[in-house]
């Protein structure tokens, strides 16, 4: 049966701790490769198992891909199936820890746990595999991997072509899958594979209690990091408001942009989260009485449709307000200070100086040559990753050198991108066949199972399908690109590469709660059983030859 198949793979690759930048990953790739090599139809064809490693990675990550040619007839149609296979750590687990990748002791374990009522239910329900990776998203490997076990039983059956890719470091920077995009590439080049469609079983979830339908995502929203370095005038505390403190102005800016709906994207009636931050601190390295000279913040920011020139723009405006007000906040405060203290008032009269990257650069370049200003931040972010300094902040070192360069003193606010930059992409108008073809895959598993589904633009979380089609057009990721220091050595994203693939990238999804979380679990009854029909019918009419 195919959905013991499955169980039994998901406990193997969950009992192999591949947590998110350590050797795990390699190990589970290595099984994985192993598990490829012992099929029939993978030793008769051994040029069809591709390994991807991450160029000069010191954990020796790799990517696993297969290739299933069908010999029925000459169709160059082709499905991906494509998964991610890290997980995060076992934070959470606590004293149960030791049990997180064996979902077997987990549950005797469990059984003992303080638990929340749902989880309890779940636990005795007997249909929940816990386990860490259970849900997100090993179980969806499993999936992917038994389909093609029983594809190629019979290539001479199948028509059309069927390619799995597993990748590494999804977790955090989508490495495995940036360093998988050539292999994909030479696969459509040298096999003249026309790739319809990408499926994905990253993990999926009620959207709400006691929510009865599944959910199936034609797109993935993306993502974006907008960093702000922030250049205040120090001043002594015992002279406070001859200064302006960056640290305030980080504040006024975090107020200003986090959660604010107004950079909540929406189309066609979805809309993505509004921003968050991820980092927000001072930049002065020892104590001393002096007020903040130096502060830095960065967002995540979610994008749906928006193209970054407006993005851009809306965080500029942000930034302009924020620094209004923290002026108007200080001449504020010195009135009164002066009113009670009978000192004679002076206000501080800086007119806000935001600026972006690029702008900020082609003012250096007008002061010293553009040579000279290339020379030396290339040299400034080779030394800084000799360091080992956070991708995110090697941007700090080069915006202060280029407002040293300018000779910009003055209280003032950079903003750049950094890693990671996740494209966003959905089915548009031009591709509702492909549309009609999941819907009419849907409605029969409907039909047979019961299962309802709906269909949504955007899958919610992060994915490695950011990186099969972008829908960003080239102005957009211009605006993007020129703002985003040192972006070929930081996060050399092939962009082109992209758009030449351009796969339609869908996430069907294993079906679970709480990942991320120390009570992750997959449905075993959907997942194991429901899933694979659904996923084996689609395929099916995807890859079927339509006038």
């Amino acid at each position: 049966m195919i959905d013991e198949e499955v169980r039994t793979l998901t406990k193997q690759l969950v009992r192999i701790q591949s947590i998110n930048n350590t050797s795990g990953e390699k190990d589970i790739a290595d099984f994985i490769e192993g598990w490829f090599r012992k099929l029939p139809y993978l030793q008769k064809h051994p040029e069809n198992l591709i390994i991807a490693p991450i160029p000069g990675d010191p954990l020796g990550r790799k990517s696993v891909l297969a290739l299933l040619a069908g010999e029925k007839d000459d169709n160059n149609r082709t499905v991906l199936l494509h998964g991610h296979i890290d997980t995060v750590g076992l934070e959470g687990y606590n004293e149960l820890a030791p049990y997180a990748c064996d979902p077997d002791a987990l549950a005797v374990h469990l059984a003992d746990a303080d638990l929340p009522d749902e989880v309890r239910k779940d636990l005795e329900s007997g249909d929940f595999l816990f386990g860490r990776g259970s849900c997100d998203m090993k179980s969806g490997d499993a999936v992917f991997m038994v389909l093609f076990e029983r594809f190629a039983e019979h290539p001479e059956e199948f028509s059309g072509n069927l390619v799995v890719m597993f990748n590494p470091v999804e977790e955090n920077m989508h490495t495995g899958i940036i360093t998988a995009l050539p292999a994909l590439a030479d696969l459509k080049k040298s096999r003249g594979l026309d790739f319809v469609c990408a499926l994905n079983n990253d993990f999926t979830a009620p959207l709400y209690p006691g929510d009865p339908m599944k959910t199936i995502y034609t797109g993935i929203g993306g993502k974006v990091l907008p960093c702000f370095y922030i250049q205040g005038k120090e001043t002594h505390v015992g002279q406070c408001f001859e200064g302006v403190d960056a640290a305030m102005l980080a504040a006024a800016l975090t107020l200003r942009i986090q959660l604010s709906m107004d950079f909540a994207d929406s189309y066609e009636g979805e809309t993505c989260y509004p921003p968050s931050v991820l980092k927000m601190k001072d930049l002065k390295t020892w104590y001393n009485v002096q007020t903040i000279k130096e502060a830095f913040v960065y967002f995540n920011v979610f994008v749906h449709n928006a193209p970054m020139d407006q993005i851009t723009k809306r965080l500029l405006a942000c930034a302009e307000d924020a620094f209004r007000e923290v002026i108007d906040r200080i001449n504020k405060e010195e009135e009164r200070f002066c009113g009670l203290s009978g000192e004679e008032f002076h206000a501080v009269t800086y007119e806000p100086l935001v600026l972006t990257y690029e702008e900020l650069k082609k003012k250096a370049e007008e002061k010293a040559g553009k040579e000279k200003v290339e020379t030396e931040l290339s040299a400034l972010v080779k030394e800084k990753q000799a360091m080992g300094t956070d991708a995110r902040e090697v941007g700090i070192a080069l915006v202060r050198r280029l407002l040293q360069i300018s000779g910009i003193n003055r209280p003032a606010i950079v903003l750049y991108f950094a890693p990671p930059y996740c494209p966003h992409s959905t089915l548009k108008e031009d591709e509702k066949d492909l549309l009609a073809i999941l819907k009419e895959a849907a409605e029969e598993e409907t039909k047979t199972s019961g299962t309802a589904y709906r269909f949504l633009h955007f899958y919610p979380s992060l994915s490695d399908s950011s990186y099969l089609k972008i829908d960003d057009d080239d102005a957009s990721i211009h605006a993007l690109t020129d703002n985003f220091p040192a972006f070929e050595t930081l996060y050399p994203l092939p962009v082109d590469r992209i758009r030449e693939l351009s796969i339609p990238a869908v996430n069907i999804g294993c079906f679970g709660a709480d990942c991320h979380k120390w009570t992750e679990r997959v449905n075993m009854p959907y997942t194991f059983g429901v899933l694979p029909h659904l996923e084996k019918t689609m395929i099916t009419k995807l890859l079927e030859r339509r006038s």
